[in-house]
């Protein structure tokens, strides 16, 4: 008896015929096995039983080792050939026990079984007909009807298929070898043909992955290999493209056309590495130079334009770069509007750019499709609070330079600035107050923005001279008085004045 949930009962529910293995009693007069051979059959049938495949297996090498002409040996060893799914290793073993015992119907029906997953019909077909004429148990004959009934169909298919893709039917031929794939699940030409209507039908991923069946199920299978590598390439991933192409040079370096696409990724590939540590040492004119190149090198893919116009945008952006960020994040969100790396890097490029409400658009689109990104969060709510900022004072503003402007234009627009609108200036009392208050949002702007932290603070959307910003509301902003800023040198490059300044 067999035990339920038994290795064997499960090899059982697959492969019906396997379970005649528990039932071979050893013969040894008719096969004429010594008794260390007996000994390997009977341990390995134990181990099987049992789950441990790897050491049944040792069992039935050394029982075929010991004697070549031992049917049971080669039957049992293709059982665990197959619990293992190796079906390439178990059929030779097949095709040797029906050479040795003509009549073992259930090797012969296994065989066709895998003969059948192969796409082999015709000598699965021919397994089928033998057994029907073998004297066949009941159970075996009804199996073997039925198996060969559906190779027919399978036939019948595999015509109609490859009428359909000869006629450019590829949507048609797809169908048809859906169906035969179900069945016929090991034939590598299926998969290849399926693959190719796949391309012809603009769905690489799905032809990449028959490709990969196909490139295991058929050995030295370089056509796959490069195939493979050449729908990665054209789909802008360098890296994979690479791997397959080696892979189709490991097994023949000589291989002309996976040699030359090696060259072109290799190069390609090297471009973009070097283009990457750029960026991530903060050397951005270098990497755009890079990637300005990684167009150049392979013009004919647009993925690679779209990828390297996109890392051209990040560049521009981190470089404070804001005008050549926001053209070039443009032009790759005409072709990608749902680009979630170029919205951000053109929404950091139009904050530097002052302009808050194209910004907010921008991350709000980001924010759509990703919206558990903190950095799209953060830059959203930034936008949000400079906005809101501009609305009332604005130090760059005041100055008249850039938000990415060094120290020493913001020293330079201020002196300049402070001496234009010195209350000393003005005689005429009502230009006096004009001036004055002019000249205080002078001096403020100069305080926050040449102090690094205060800077950042209002760069971040917080004024830091505002007393309603620093504590979340309640209060009157806070204004220094024109006494508080009298006896200060706009001429000095910071900190208090040293000593007083008056113009006649």
């Amino acid at each position: 008896m067999v035990a339920p949930g038994s290795v064997t009962s499960r090899l059982g529910s697959v492969f019906p015929f396997l379970l005649v293995l528990v039932d071979l009693q050893y013969e040894g007069a008719e096969c004429g096995v010594n008794a260390d051979v007996e000994k390997h059959l009977e341990l390995g049938k134990k181990l099987l039983a049992a789950g441990q495949l790897a050491d049944a297996l040792s069992q039935f090498h050394a029982a075929v080792d010991g004697d070549p002409d031992n049917y049971i040996a080669y039957y049992r060893r293709a059982t665990v050939f197959l619990a293992m799914g190796k079906s390439k290793a178990a059929l030779p073993d097949l095709t040797k026990v029906i050479e040795l015992k003509m009549d073992f119907t259930a090797a012969r029906l296994q065989r066709g079984h895998l003969l059948l997953k192969q796409g082999k019909l015709d000598e699965a077909e021919d397994d089928f007909k033998k057994v029907l004429k073998s004297h066949p148990s009941e159970n075996e004959e009804k199996e073997a009807q039925a198996q060969l009934l559906k190779s027919g169909e399978m036939q019948h298919l595999r015509s109609q298929a490859l009428y359909a893709f000869e006629g450019a039917d590829y949507t048609a031929a797809i169908t048809f070898l859906d169906t035969i794939l179900e069945v016929c699940v090991w034939d590598a030409d299926l998969r290849e043909l399926r693959a190719e209507c796949f391309i012809q039908e603009g769905e690489p991923r799905k032809a990449i992955s028959d490709l990969k069946a196909a490139s295991k199920l058929k050995n030295d299978n370089t056509e796959a290999f490069y195939k493979i590598s050449i729908l990665y390439y054209q789909l802008g991933d360098h890296e994979m493209s690479l791997s397959e192409v080696r892979e189709c040079l490991k097994l023949d370096q000589d291989h002309k056309r996976c040699f030359a696409h090696y060259k072109q990724v290799k190069k390609l590939s090297k471009l973009i590495e070097s283009a990457e540590e750029l960026i991530r040492d903060g050397r951005y004119t270098e990497a755009t130079s890079k990637y300005e190149s990684v167009m150049k090198t392979e013009p004919s893919v647009s993925e690679y334009t779209i990828r390297s116009k996109e890392r051209i945008c990040h560049c521009f952006s981190k470089d404070e770069k804001p005008v050549e960020a926001i053209r070039t994040c443009s032009e790759v969100l005409q072709l990608e509007p749902d680009n979630v790396n170029a919205l951000k890097d053109r929404a950091e490029a139009y904050l530097i750019e002052e302009m808050y409400d194209e910004a907010i658009e921008d991350y709000e689109t980001a924010q759509e499709h990703n919206e558990n990104d903190q950095q799209i969060r953060e830059g959203l709510e930034k936008a949000q609070r400079l906005l809101k900022q501009s609305q009332k004072r604005d130090y760059y503003k005041i100055l008249g330079v850039k938000r990415n402007a060094k120290k020493q234009e913001i020293i330079k627009a201020y002196r300049k600035l402070a001496m234009q609108w010195h209350p000393d200036n003005f005689q005429n009392e009502e230009e006096k107050k004009k001036a004055e208050k002019k000249f205080i949002d002078i001096a403020a702007a100069k305080e926050v923005l040449s102090d690094p932290e205060m800077r950042k603070k209002f760069d971040d959307g917080e004024d830091p001279l505002d007393a309603e910003s620093q504590q979340g509301g309640g209060g009157n902003p806070f204004h220094r008085s024109w006494n508080s800023w009298q006896g200060f040198n706009p001429f000095s490059s910071g900190g208090p004045f040293r000593f007083k300044f008056h113009f006649n």
